[in-house]
């Protein structure tokens, strides 16, 4: 490849690079941030140069005079020798967005006009817009036309303050689907924010703007253990509740068993006055519940450092919580079943017992062989009689 006459479409795949298909370059030149001219070496040739490739001279020079944009090119006159004095391309000036869009041709062209008939509608709104809609070119380019008018549509009826409590899928809005409102919830964000000059922002986002209530996340199972409470549950034999209701309403039963995986909280036995509440993982900021204090409460995780480290969370929350089938004499009865730990954790667990945290540390080092005893792996009748020991101990 030689290293001089840059030719069109050498010139075309660095705009593309450097500028039209880099986001925040592009961004910043549909903003004005990054400034027009765009000046681009053309690398004419050296006298040396030429007389060792004259064919491909005639060829650079003749290219760029069919160049159609003929005023974005810079001509310098050079004497070279054999050749006499000649006219030579040494610099393209492209100055302004429309022109780069014409020196990349009918993609850049076709994708120009794309951004023009989504923005179009929302524009009407509010033409302060334009900034937001550069700035989240990439969401943009992903609507329709459909969904960009349906935004438009939307952005008039959204208030501060209307949800009124209730759920965003409950706001009384016209023509537009409260999915749509749902799954463009960040374009969407960004638009009202500007017009209504970032008190959106102000209002630590769209929710709380809006005053609508957090949709349900971080869900629990919930499952009683005998008859009594799961007639006290009102026959219901399984169900899932979000972290936000368990925090708030007690469970009936004199227990609660807190069970690491799903699986495992299926496999429990029937158990006097307990409910179970399972597959939450590290999910522990709901057993901060003032109600707990009042129940026996156990905590039954995988043998592993993550293990351990979820169960001291648990204690920070519940000082009185007891680890069930957590224990060493456990572990050396399935010791032939344990597996290695990806990626161990490698800090202290401060709220373990000295029995807990010495097996914490065994583990951690690798004592037992391998470091992972996983709560699916312990047989059903171990579990069984831990805990029927467990019930027992109160």
């Amino acid at each position: 490849m030689k290293d001089w006459g840059l030719l069109p479409e050498d010139m075309r795949q660095q705009l593309r690079q450097k500028e039209w298909e880099h986001p925040r370059h592009l961004r910043q030149r549909l903003l004005g941030e990054r400034t027009f001219p765009i000046r681009i070496n053309l690398h004419p040739p050296t006298g040396k140069q030429v007389l060792d490739d004259i064919a491909g001279f005639h060829a650079f020079v003749e290219v760029w005079r069919s160049w159609p944009f003929q005023t974005q090119l810079e001509w310098k006159q050079t004497r070279y020798a054999q050749l006499g004095q000649q006219d030579i391309p040494s610099t393209l000036i492209i100055g302004s967005i429309q022109e780069l869009i014409e020196c990349l041709g009918d993609s850049a062209a076709k994708r120009s006009r794309q951004w023009q008939s989504l923005m179009a509608p929302i524009l009407e709104v509010d033409q302060s817009l334009y900034p937001v809609l550069i700035k989240q070119l990439h969401r943009l380019e992903k609507l329709t036309v459909i969904e960009a008018t349906m935004i438009a549509q939307l952005l008039p009826q959204l208030t501060q303050g209307m949800g009124c409590g209730c759920y965003l899928r409950a706001l009384p809005i016209e023509g537009v689907d409260t999915k749509f409102l749902e799954m463009n919830q960040l374009l969407i964000t960004q638009l009202l924010d500007e017009l209504y000059k970032g008190s959106v922002s102000r209002s630590e986002g769209l929710f709380n703007w809006l005053n609508c209530a957090a949709t349900p996340s971080d869900w629990l199972w919930v499952r009683p253990l005998c008859a009594v409470v799961q007639q006290a549950l009102g026959g219901i034999s399984v169900m899932r509740l979000p972290t936000e209701v368990l925090k708030t309403t007690p469970l009936p039963g004199e227990r609660i068993i807190v069970v690491e995986n799903e699986q495992s909280g299926y496999a429990l036995p029937e158990l006097a006055g307990t409910v179970a509440i399972f597959g939450g993982g590290r999910n522990l900021a709901w057993m901060g519940a003032g109600w707990l204090q009042q129940k026996q409460v156990g905590y039954w995780g995988d043998m592993d450092t993550w293990g351990f480290l979820f169960l001291s969370e648990a204690r920070q929350r519940q000082p009185h919580i007891t680890s069930v089938l957590m224990d060493r004499e456990t572990l050396l009865l399935h010791q032939e079943r344990m597996v290695e730990e990806p990626e161990p954790y490698s800090g202290s667990p401060e709220n373990l017992t000295e029995a807990e945290s010495q097996l914490y540390l065994e583990l951690r080092d690798g004592v037992h062989g391998n470091t992972r005893l996983e709560q699916e792996r312990i047989s059903a009748d171990h579990i069984l009689a831990h805990l029927g020991n467990w019930v027992a101990s109160k």
